[in-house]
């Protein structure tokens, strides 16, 4: 197993942020990025030949899975996601992947190791796993028979009598591709989003490999002018709702990490509840009191007087925004989250028909139509993205039990 001291230690696609969150993690910047990547999406949409957007489909497949040629010693390899830690791991050998992983964790990736060669991959790319053999099922829905893949929370299903079912059929493996890396060494790659990287590779017969690039092969994805206008009219609102926001309001939660990460984990608590922010300024009470009995249950977890003290000052330190900004500006800054919410929802809506492979979730009772995991919207330049999923939608389902996941199977 090969260890790199230092792999890939800028631009690397490992976290992606909500497009909404934008606001939040970068301020005025972020808000008005977000509403100019809106704006490019519309024009996309609209049918206009010049965006300043490329967009890629997220799939939720599972696990990630890099692979390609290191270039200290022109050997192939494949790793994991944890190819960026500290201490990095690539796998050049079945003996690399059987001494780190297990379960089907090490059958994916030995599958990847034994079959992506094959593809004659040039650099290294990143992806995701949608299935080994093993994973492919036959089943009835609606009436229909298609074969299926469930890599994660997402059931993809293509008629059975498809051509796609029978290439899907023949292969060892599936994977998506969605990033390429560039450099002379790992220490100097940087990450581009966007690009075609499936078509370039070789044909395999063992490998059924896709690109993430968002594509509408149906037409139904294009806006109707009455669509456009109307989306057009939100964004113009939307710019309004953000010259009513003061820059100390953007900079109090953006400069301090700490407030930062509770504001988003209690965003992450009402997506997990399956609520939106309905009413701005309850919103902002309610999120008030659940952060100041945040650190009241950290405090009282503690028992030295001096740790109690410590977490308190802390509390105190983080409250102080909600004391030192008017909460009108607060609640207006939650209203333009909204506002780009609903717009990208409309966005989302209209990208999703576009797609050619059936996507479900499975229930107990059997399966429920649903979109897409969502998008990613990237620069012309491909070195900046953002996501765009419907977080009450996917991201529920994600934490939800009620529906039944790839790796409970």
């Amino acid at each position: 197993m090969q260890r790199l001291s230092s792999f890939l230690t800028e631009d690397k696609n490992t976290h992606m942020e909500h497009l909404e969150d934008n606001i939040l993690n970068a301020g005025v910047d972020g808000a008005r990025e977000s509403i100019n990547y809106l704006r490019s999406l519309r024009d996309m949409l609209a049918g206009k030949s010049k965006s300043a957007v490329n967009v890629t489909v997220k799939w939720d497949g599972a696990p990630a899975v890099f692979a390609g040629i290191d270039p200290s010693d022109g050997k192939f390899f494949v790793a994991k996601k944890g190819i960026f830690n500290k201490n990095p791991k690539v796998y050049k050998t079945k003996a690399d992947v059987d001494a780190d992983t297990k379960g089907d964790l090490n059958i994916k990736m030995n599958l990847a190791l034994k079959h992506l060669p094959s593809m004659n991959i040039k650099g290294v790319i990143q992806g995701d796993f949608l299935y080994a053999k093993k994973d492919i099922k036959k089943v009835q829905i609606d009436g229909e028979s298609y074969i299926t893949f469930h890599p994660n929370t997402i059931v993809y299903a293509i008629p059975a009598k498809s051509p796609l079912a029978s290439k899907i059929l023949r292969s060892e493996i599936g994977v998506v591709w969605h990033t390429n890396y560039r450099g002379k060494s790992f220490e100097s790659m940087s990450a581009s989003f966007g690009e075609k990287i499936a078509s370039n590779l070789k044909d395999s017969r063992s490998v059924w490999s896709v690109d993430a690039v968002y594509k509408d092969v149906t037409g139904n994805a294009t806006m109707t002018q009455t669509e456009t206008d109307a989306v057009t009219l939100l964004l113009s609102a939307a710019g309004k709702q953000f010259n009513k926001v003061n820059k100390a309001t953007f900079d109090g939660i953006t400069e301090n990490e700490e407030l930062l990460t509770r504001v988003k984990t209690y965003l992450n608590v009402k997506v997990r509840a399956g609520e939106k922010i309905a009413d701005p300024s309850k919103f902002v009470t309610d999120m008030v009191d659940w952060i100041y009995e945040y650190y009241q249950k950290e405090i009282d977890k503690l028992k030295s007087e001096k740790g109690k003290a410590g977490r308190t000052e802390r509390r105190k330190e983080v409250m102080a925004y909600f004391s030192n900004i008017d909460k009108s500006q607060i609640v207006a800054l939650f209203e333009l989250y909204n506002m780009i919410v609903e717009i990208k929802l409309r966005i989302i809506s209209k990208l999703d028909k576009a797609k050619s492979i059936g996507t479900f979730l499975k229930t107990r009772d059997g399966y429920k139509v649903t979109e897409q995991e969502g998008f990613v919207a990237i620069d012309r330049m491909g070195k900046n993205a953002v996501k765009l999923v419907d977080r009450l939608g996917f991201s529920k389902a994600n934490f939800s039990d009620e529906f039944i996941k790839g790796w409970q199977k």
